[in-house]
Order: C-alpha cells, then structure tokens, then sequence
C-alpha cells in the first residue's frame, strides 16, 4: 500500500500555497507596490517638469506630484501582488536527472 505522495518525492504534484498564505502574501505586496509604484512616479513627474520646463514649486519635486503618486500607488499596488502571486502559482521546476 502507497502513502500520500510528499512534495519532492517524485510521485504527483507538489501542494499549492494555501489561502491564508497567498491573502498575506498578498497584502504585504500590496503594500510594498504601493510605495514603490508611488516612489517611480514621482520621479518620473520630475523628469516630465523638467522636459515640459513646468513652473517650479520650491521643495517639491514637481507641482503635481501627488497625482503622479496616486496613478504609482494604485498601479504598484495592483500590479505586484498579481506578479508575486503569478510565480507562487507556478509548478517548482524539477531537476534535471540523466
């Protein structure tokens, strides 16, 4: 009599990531797309000032900076979960036996 096949073991498929792990997983780069799609695009609007020769506004990077963030945030935080979780879905790649 066979036992349940274990991941790795050469028989069936390894378990996928459980719910509760790919909703944290989720979250936490939901976040971190966030920040960093908001951190991109400000720059990005700098760089747009620049070229446009746009009126300066003293201390910031650029006068519309924050709409620049938000379009960053809500690309970053919708784009990166979705390519995290893509790759987490993905069968492991076995190695090579010859």
């Amino acid at each position: 009599m066979t036992g349940p096949a274990r991941p790795g073991a050469g028989g069936g498929d390894a378990p996928g990531v459980s719910g509760f792990r790919r909703v944290a997983i989720g979250c936490v780069t939901a976040w971190l797309g966030m920040f960093s799609g908001a951190m991109i695009l400000v720059l990005v609007s700098k760089i747009f000032a620049y070229v446009t020769h746009a009126p300066a506004c003293p201390g910031i990077p650029s006068c519309d900076w924050y709409i620049y963030a938000m379009v960053g945030g809500a690309i970053g935080a919708l784009t990166l979960p979705v390519l995290v979780l893509r790759v987490l879905g993905k069968p492991a790649k076995r190695p090579k036996t010859e």
